[in-house]
């Protein structure tokens, strides 16, 4: 998952404080559960606490932000972020060596490949105790911190693809933002312009195969079946690949390469090279920074042929681990973020994410700005990754070659679906079962 690392106001930094200092003494919800009932280690002594993630940089700025709100916001619990390169690996050291920490920042599609080694602490009856409401969250978010009916944790950001697409040039060829395929394609065929061999503006990114998955959706299919087989050798994914060929191979809108040939550091569609492209609410405070400059839109993914809408939903939570000496208190601080609506809006308007409560995205901040509503539509239907703990294997080493192979012209669509199938097969299979 990318990481949104967005710059801090001193307004912000500001609010993080008054967040703080109001906040409900620390109590975990606000939706009328009891926070646990916390006593410092001996005496008056705040019990203290770990926090481990790997963001850094502005990434760390806005942790702390969070942390200091909280430790000020009561006197019982002290939390401190400590930033870990190489996170899982020493994560899982730990584990059994000793020196836990209590809360981890947590890529929530980990969650299947990481809770058979009984190393995430089971929150349900935290949940129940509490009072915590699970229709306050995304389900697919909590689907996907979820491993043989036990909840792991709580979602601290939601993220699903949409279309960006430049204001200006679809106003100027007469043309409507896309809401499907069809006319994505009719729009992608205008926006484009050549100059002899020389593509000079794409009027769509075909950059990354790795989207694949949200397509099949759109097309009717899905990518594993419940028995652990890939899903895509079929009707579905011909139709993929059938529309890829017709963007790459018949209407030519974009050229493999063309964004990086640009020059490092170059983006496209700030350079006004590229004119539509899906991407994830991380860019939007990186595209407003431009103003008039780039007169940007955005809508949800087109529907496919049948009408199909789908994403992709992405995120991170926190959990705790099976090691943490302070689970209680653990608790009570992922709760005073991730389920009270004060706090979940100051990490959104601290980092820029959309928050994993849901009550926060009812906020002005999210509701008021047009620009965050496709992402709040995609949202509603968008689906997490298969749960199979050898998906992203799959995905990487046996799918997106070949899909790269397809793009580049130098495989047909049917070898392409037919070795995807033999090679996701054996991934999947073969890591089936955690070790």
């Amino acid at each position: 998952m990318k990481k949104r690392w967005m710059t801090l106001t001193a307004t912000v930094l500001t609010a993080a404080m008054i967040a703080g200092c109001s906040g409900n003494n620390g109590g975990g919800t606000s939706e009328g559960g009891t926070s646990p009932g916390t006593e410092g280690g001996s005496g008056d002594k705040p019990v203290e606490l770990t926090f481990w993630g790997d963001w850094g940089g502005e990434g760390q700025v806005q942790f702390e932000t969070m942390v200091n709100a909280f430790n000020e916001s009561q006197d019982k619990i002290r939390v401190k972020y400590v930033l870990q390169q190489d996170m899982i690996t020493k994560f899982l050291t730990s584990a059994t060596s000793g020196g836990t920490p209590d809360i981890l920042f947590w890529d929530r599609w980990r969650t299947s490949l990481y809770a058979p080694k009984n190393v995430l602490h089971p929150i349900d009856e935290l949940m129940a105790r509490d009072g915590v409401e699970r229709d306050n969250y995304f389900e697919e978010s909590l689907k996907e911190l979820t491993y043989d009916d036990k909840l792991y944790g709580l979602p601290l950001t939601v993220d699903a693809r949409a279309l960006f697409y430049n204001k200006t040039m679809l106003e100027e060829a007469g043309l409507e933002p896309p809401t499907t395929w069809e006319e994505l394609a009719t729009a992608a065929k205008a926006l484009t312009k050549w100059n002899g061999d020389k593509l000079e503006v794409a009027g769509f990114s075909m950059s990354d195969p790795g989207l694949f998955n949200m397509y099949l959706q759109q097309a009717g299919g899905q990518m594993i079946t419940e028995d652990g087989k890939t899903s895509f050798n079929n009707e579905q994914g011909m139709e993929v690949l059938s529309f890829w060929d017709r963007l790459m191979n018949q209407d030519k809108v974009y050229k493999i390469g063309f964004e990086q040939g640009l020059g490092e550091g170059t983006d496209a569609f700030v350079t006004g090279k590229l004119a539509m492209h899906f991407t994830g609410p991380w860019m939007l405070s990186t595209y407003k920074k431009y103003g008039s400059e780039l007169d940007f839109g955005i809508v949800p993914p087109p529907a496919g042929p049948s009408g199909d809408q789908a994403s992709v939903m992405g995120g991170f939570g926190l959990v705790i681990p099976e090691g943490s000496k302070h689970k209680d208190e653990a608790w009570e601080f992922i709760t005073w973020w991730l389920a009270n609506k004060d706090n979940a809006m100051l990490w959104a308007q601290t980092s820029l994410n959309l928050p994993g409560y849901k009550p926060a995205l009812e906020d002005p901040f999210f509701a008021d700005d047009p620009l965050w509503q496709p992402f709040l539509e995609t949202l509603e239907f968008a689906k997490i990754r298969p749960q199979h703990p050898g998906y992203s294997v799959m995905e990487v080493d046996g799918l997106i070659p070949n899909l790269e192979l397809f793009i580049q012209n130098k495989q047909s669509a049917e070898d392409t679906l037919a070795k995807s199938q033999t090679q996701g097969d054996k991934l999947l299979k073969d890591n089936e079962v955690v070790e």
